[in-house]
């Protein structure tokens, strides 16, 4: 299982170490995600243990390790070992392994995209969806933050190729759009398994373009991406200003218009809010139906962190959920990354999960939104938005263009604060707690009609959250 290692990887040095992390994990870890993903796993360790290689039988394997395990084994082996470990995990090719290394630090990651040539030569005549099977709509928790998009994704799912197409769903980082697509990609092959189905993320699209200019394959990369059934791909706003690439997936899109085969995309804003796309690029994204992700409201974050609790082997009190809830609101990623904390902290520590344990196992996240997001915070980031002064947000002054941005700003502080609504009223000059409810429905509720006033909000709460 080793060949094609370089030298400095002994098969027994470091034997413990991976003995002590695979010990660690099948406590930590339900049995079947124990038995499924670590188990298998080949470990070498370098003779001077900085470096843990671990050997994945394929491309889709690795992924799903690379985005699910890695970060937890590097804290993991760091813990253990008392210096950081990198972990690279590599395929087991005999002649040419294929790396994607995390370093400790990191958040991600990384790999050359000639990896996939290395993996589909060893699987041939096999197409690969590059679906993840754990993500599906019966998985995904719904809200009234999701609710448009995921009953448009289920109507795609299971009648393809005719209303909704293209689906454009669009939102910001970690509010459930890659799961919606591999969402769709899941329930057709349930339904169709004879179907060709394909996820991918703009990048990789660029990367196959790139390659197919390079080797004068244009006809082999048409007909991979033309005779498709259902194509999902994430993230198209990393076509900006890549001009041959704009061309293939204009000549691609209008390829699988023409057969009925359905494409359904994701981007961080709307179609017509893209930067450097060819005009007739958007308006084929928005020919279709555009529909926008929102972070989760309260009840939702609760269903999520309980749900995704018991799915991980554990259980999370509802007053805990809340609590942890009401405290990180931004997106669905951000609300795992919290809850694996608090169940790493359950388990090192051997209590149960109770709010005096999430405060202490979330202590840095609340001391840093404590810190960075005050009402007076908002009221700044808001008054510079809109270039008006910070005294309007407390003056009696009430044309559109100051009123408007004050009441931006009281939904803004009840979103992203622990304040009251009479504190939130206080810190706006004085004003009454029922102006402050009334700009807070006011602005919730156009903000799910007006798709220019959304993109707004959501540029303010990524500067406010940094």
């Amino acid at each position: 299982m080793s060949e094609g290692l370089s030298p400095e990887f002994d098969a027994h040095a470091g034997h413990a170490l991976w003995q002590a992390c695979l010990e660690e994990l099948s406590r930590e870890l339900p049995e079947q995600q124990f038995n499924t993903w670590i188990k298998p796993l080949v470990a070498q360790v370098a003779d001077d243990h900085s470096k843990l290689t671990l050997l994945v039988a394929n491309r889709f394997k690795l992924d799903w390790v690379r985005a699910q395990y890695a970060g937890r084994l590097a804290a993991l082996a760091e813990r253990l070992q008392g210096h950081p470990v990198q972990i690279e995990l590599a395929l087991t090719l005999k002649e040419a392994p294929v790396k994607s290394t995390f370093q400790p630090g990191s958040s991600a990651l990384r790999g050359p995209e000639e990896s996939l040539d290395a993996v589909d030569e060893a699987v041939p005549n096999t197409f690969r969806s590059r679906l993840n099977p754990a993500l599906t709509f019966d998985t995904l928790v719904e809200g009234t933050a999701n609710r448009m998009a995921r009953a448009a994704a289920m109507h795609v799912a299971g009648s393809p190729g005719h209303l909704y197409n293209p689906l454009f769903i669009y939102g910001g980082v970690g509010l459930g759009k890659t799961h919606l697509m591999h969402a769709i990609g899941n329930k057709l092959l349930a339904d169709r398994p004879e179907s060709k189905v394909l996820y991918i993320h703009a990048e990789q699209f660029v990367s196959d373009v790139v390659k197919a200019y390079q080797r004068k394959t244009f006809d082999e990369f048409k007909h991979h991406y033309h005779s498709l059934d259902l194509l999902l791909i994430d993230d198209v706003q990393f076509f900006a200003n890549k001009d041959r690439t704009q061309e293939e997936f204009f000549n691609a899109f209008e390829a699988l218009l023409a057969k009925k085969s359905h494409i359904v995309m994701t981007s961080d804003t709307y179609p017509k809010g893209l930067a450097d796309i060819h005009e007739r690029l958007v308006s084929r994204f928005d020919s279709g139906l555009t529909v926008a992700l929102e972070p989760p409201e309260l009840e939702m974050r609760v269903a999520i962190l309980i749900n995704k609790a018991l799915s991980e082997g554990s259980e999370m009190p509802e007053e805990v959920a809340f609590f942890v809830a009401k405290n990180v609101r931004s997106n669905v990623r951000e609300l795992e990354g919290a809850l694996r904390k608090i169940l790493a902290y359950s388990r090192f520590n051997q209590k149960e999960v109770s709010i005096q344990l999430a405060r202490d196992a979330l202590r840095d996240l609340l001391s840093i939104q404590n810190r960075q997001i005050s009402v007076d915070n908002i009221q700044k980031t808001v008054a510079d938005y809109y270039k008006i002064k910070v005294a309007d947000m407390y003056s009696k002054k009430r044309p559109a263009s100051i009123a408007r941005p004050r009441q931006i700003a009281m939904y803004l502080a009840k979103e992203l604060t622990q304040k009251s609504l009479p504190e939130i009223g206080e810190l706006f000059g004085g004003r009454d707690h029922t102006t402050v409810l009334h700009a807070v429905r006011k602005i919730g509720g156009e903000r799910q009609q007006l798709t220019e006033l959304n993109q707004q909000l959501h540029v303010l709460e990524q500067t406010l959250k940094g």
